[in-house]
């Protein structure tokens, strides 16, 4: 666990994290929950439909009636029916206030990263996404499946507390792209994410944490 100002990040699993405020809880892309005394979502944040990311088993295991799942079109129509509650649709670039949070999608995608030639494990025409979620004055950023895009140059405008960025290579960002990312947006800290589970390893998070801090910012394992 870790504890920024009040604000307590869980990693579960692969890019899946709990952040909990000890009152609000939610969670950014279940996936391999185990435990049963995980506390019930207020939200939920899926940054796209595959399976890593998007699993109604292990969203059912901290859904409760009052949960709310942002998602994009494409991850929406994937779920159809087979959750009662209440959804938002976001895209890339939308910016909205929802309750006690502000929820702000940023585009996530793949520029080198081929499943072949010439086609990428995630196109920018699918509006994948990562979010920025401010919540009792803290910004975080959960950068979901995404290579070192141009766009991250405009967000070390955003001032982000938290950055959560992968690191794992083959799908998304190696550890030196990711740092070379992190240094850019130039969050207050960054927590490695996307290893451990199917592809990446700890040194690969763990050689992120060291390129990141030889730069002279603050990253962390969790």
């Amino acid at each position: 666990m870790f504890n920024y100002k009040g604000i307590v990040l869980q990693r579960i699993a692969h890019d899946c994290f709990l952040v909990s405020n000890g009152k609000i809880n939610f969670y950014f892309d279940p996936f391999k929950i185990e435990s049963e005394e995980l506390p019930k979502a207020d939200y939920i944040f899926i940054t796209h439909e595959h399976f890593d990311h998007f699993s109604i088993d292990d969203i059912k295991k901290i859904i409760k009636e009052s949960s709310v799942l942002f998602m994009n079109e494409m991850t929406k129509k994937e779920l159809g029916s087979q959750l009662p509650n209440k959804v938002v649709t976001i895209k890339p670039g939308d910016s909205i206030d929802y309750n006690e949070i502000h929820i702000e999608g940023v585009p996530a995608y793949n520029i080198n990263k081929f499943r072949e030639q010439g086609i990428v494990y995630h196109p920018k025409e699918d509006k994948k996404l990562g979010f920025i979620v401010t919540f009792d004055g803290i910004k975080i950023y959960h950068a979901g499946d995404s290579d070192n895009i141009p766009e991250m140059e405009n967000l070390k405008e955003e001032n982000i507390d938290i950055l959560l960025i992968p690191v794992s290579g083959t799908y998304v960002m190696t550890p030196q792209e990711a740092s070379d990312a992190a240094i850019i947006i130039n969050a207050k800290v960054a927590i490695p994410m996307h290893y451990g589970a199917i592809v990446g390893s700890d040194a690969d998070a763990q050689d992120f944490v060291e390129k990141v801090k030889k730069k002279g910012l603050d990253a962390v394992l969790i």
